[in-house]
């Protein structure tokens, strides 16, 4: 049996660890943030521990008791939460990096569980790295752009898309993602499109090249 001391002390590491990588979350304005990650991996760990000490308790009357039955349920049962802090935005996809966060915190909170507490803390100062430190270089040297998304009406007309295209990457810009509604009756098209602008390219470069289109009706740049 697991002194009770033993497992509150347990429980308060995986708070503190939790808190850790859900402030990183909270401040970037993720919908998992420090409460949610503080919450669900001093669940995860209190869930460990009790599926050990009932083990612990009950082996000499439950010799097949598998401690690590909770832990399988952990495991495939956070899936569910971290799809809820996926977001579709339009046509971008968003949230996936703090839906592995959660994901990987549960675990964390598991090794708590089990009372690895270096092993723990490790992992969550490496997590920690990466969201952190990792998400400034990756802006700074791998993607330095920034993602906007444009909201375009236009007549429905042939080689409307190609000039729409051509001015979407104009000046070092990259389309990320690109959808298309058809409205069949009035034969218009309803375009949003996010793309990738550089610092150095003004807003007023890319209105300047949507608005020389002849039959768009209206655009919205955000």
């Amino acid at each position: 049996m697991i002194p009770e001391t033993e497992i509150l002390l347990r429980v308060l590491v995986a708070a503190v660890l939790g808190a850790l990588v859900g402030w990183q979350r909270e401040i970037h304005h993720q919908p998992a943030g420090l409460r949610t990650h503080i919450i669900l991996v001093v669940g995860a760990a209190l869930c460990m521990t009790l599926s050990i000490d009932v083990a612990l308790q009950f082996r000499s009357t439950a010799l097949n008791g598998d401690p690590g039955r909770i832990a399988a349920q952990i495991v495939s049962g956070i899936g569910f939460l971290g799809a809820g802090a996926i977001i579709r935005e339009g046509f971008t996809v968003k949230g996936l990096t703090t839906a592995t966060s959660l994901w990987t915190m549960a675990v964390v909170g598991m090794t708590v569980g089990l009372g690895y507490y270096i092993t723990s803390v490790v992992v969550t100062l490496l997590i920690f790295v990466v969201l952190t430190v990792l998400n400034s270089v990756e802006k700074r040297y791998i993607h330095p752009h920034l993602e906007i998304t444009i909201t375009l009406k236009a007549d429905d007309r042939k080689g409307l898309m190609d000039e729409v295209k051509k001015a979407l990457q104009e000046k070092g810009r990259r389309i990320v993602s690109l959808g298309i509604r058809r409205n069949l009756e009035d034969r218009n098209l309803a375009i949003e499109a996010d793309i990738d602008v550089t610092e150095a390219d003004p807003t007023e470069n890319l209105v300047d090249d949507l608005s020389a289109i002849k039959g768009v009706h209206s655009f919205k740049i955000g």
